[in-house]
């Protein structure tokens, strides 16, 4: 049964391999709008065709100017338009957050249905600290721009994620070994297809495996949080001497327990010997 939708923007997420994988709600949304919105009409043509969904489908991709924006927007004004990327849900690292915020500032209702993000799934597959992560899209292609991206996020206290391409992985695997040294590394490829993988190890390990093994499809590649590197009681030693200078010991023992993680008792105790 169809159900009339009210005018808008509908941003559908879409299988990011296997075709099993899409919403009920999303194929309810792309039987009922007046258009599909979508970044190349033959994949999107191909996915519609396995849902037994005829619709009509309009280019929206990287290379759409602004008079096929402000089309969109008209058609939106009175008509439902859904939004859809080759795979996985729009706007991560695929085009339309710019019709998604002219769609805001007129004023015309936006709705995002939650479906698959290979961001998500790859986090949630490698097994490194999932609790804070950052997705920081693509890397560079070039070494030193490559470099410069993961220097300024060394200091992030999370898994770094990112999306990569097969030829490139390896370069990309050689630059966190130089830049980030340490660092706990996962690829995840071919999610939710028959030769799904995900392997984890140190940069080279991976290098190793990968050369000998040319990856193919596209890839997420997740780098754990910096290693924690408890410091000793004879560094605590020292600081405490230095708080100890200007503060009660227990003062002292509490802020040398908060930038070390030892034992604020501990360190109470050796405060009360220092003094």
């Amino acid at each position: 049964m169809n159900h009339a939708l009210s005018p808008g923007l509908y941003i559908v997420a879409t299988p990011i391999g296997n075709l099993g994988d899409i919403t009920l709600r999303a194929i309810e949304v792309l039987k009922n709008v007046s258009a599909v919105a979508c970044e190349d009409t033959r994949i999107t043509g191909r996915l519609l065709h396995h849902l037994g969904i005829k619709q009509r489908l309009i280019r929206y991709d990287d290379h759409a100017d602004a008079n096929a924006r402000d089309g969109l927007l008209a058609m939106m004004a009175g008509e439902a338009v859904a939004l859809v990327s080759d795979a996985g849900t729009p706007l991560v690292s695929d085009p339309g957050y710019r019709l998604v915020r002219a769609a805001r500032e007129l004023g015309i209702a936006v709705t995002s249905l939650p479906g698959p993000s290979a961001a998500i799934v790859g986090i949630t597959l490698s097994g490194l600290p999932s609790d804070r992560f950052l997705f920081a899209g693509f890397l560079p292609p070039k070494e030193k721009a490559r470099a410069d991206v993961l220097g300024e996020l060394a200091g992030v206290p999370a898994t770094l994620v990112f999306y990569e391409t097969a030829p490139r992985l390896t370069d990309a695997l050689a630059t966190i070994a130089a830049t980030l040294p340490g660092r706990e590394v996962a690829v995840a490829r071919e999610l939710t297809k028959l030769f799904e993988e995900c392997r984890s190890g140190s940069p080279e390990e991976l290098i190793a495996h990968y050369t000998e093994h040319p990856p193919r499809g596209e890839i997420v590649l997740m780098v754990g949080p910096a290693p924690v590197v408890e410091a000793s009681m004879q560094d605590a030693e020292t600081l405490l001497r230095a708080e100890l200078t200007h503060a009660k010991p227990s003062h002292a023992a509490a802020a040398v327990a908060k930038a070390t993680g030892l034992d604020r008792k501990a360190l109470y105790a050796l405060a009360l010997t220092l003094k």
